[in-house]
């Protein structure tokens, strides 16, 4: 697991070493950041179900100015700070349920503009989540959430809208906007 361009283009994160994570496959990674690559620079993160932290730490590669990861697993969250202190990079870590973890970043006054939305297949978090980050208003006008799921799995995003959907063996990632 590498990240694939930007600053720490190369730089070899740590495995993951827990069944429970299942960490995106660096082609893949690769294909979401370079659809992305022009919303990356100076861009606000949020990395839900962070899983080893690989998908911030490529936007933080890429040029985001921040990113902050939630995952409510401690394993989880234990490998993302290490993985973020190997790379000597600072980051907020948070160790919660997504639901409160997204009121959370509300009080804080967190607006996003790229939301990594990767729950574990075959959950009803996605619905779930979407419809929390619409409620609270966390994802800016032009921003965007990413959502890698199954590629079985199909989803009512509403009120969001699929601008974009690419299939990857066994898995899909959407792009959702606002809807006008």
């Amino acid at each position: 697991m590498r990240v694939t361009a930007g600053k720490f283009k190369g730089r070899v994160l740590i495995e993951n070493k827990y069944e429970h994570i299942r960490p995106t496959a660096d082609v893949v990674k690769q294909a979401i950041f370079n659809k992305i690559a022009f919303q990356i620079s100076g861009a606000v993160v949020l990395d839900l179900f962070c899983g080893t932290g690989a998908l911030g730490i490529e936007a933080i590669s890429r040029g985001a100015k921040e990113v902050i990861f939630v995952d409510k697993d401690f394993r989880s969250v234990a490998l993302t700070k290490q993985n973020l202190s190997k790379l000597g990079v600072n980051a907020e870590v948070y160790k919660g349920d997504c639901l409160n973890a997204l009121k959370y970043l509300k009080v804080q006054n967190k607006i996003f503009d790229i939301i990594i939305l990767d729950p574990p297949y075959k959950s009803n978090l996605y619905k779930v989540c979407v419809d929390e980050i619409y409620k609270l208003n966390l994802l800016s006008n032009d921003g965007i959430i990413i959502c890698e799921m199954n590629k079985e799995d199909s989803f009512d995003f509403s009120p969001f809208k699929i601008i974009d959907e690419k299939k990857y063996g066994i898995k899909k990632v959407c792009y959702l906007k606002k809807d006008e």
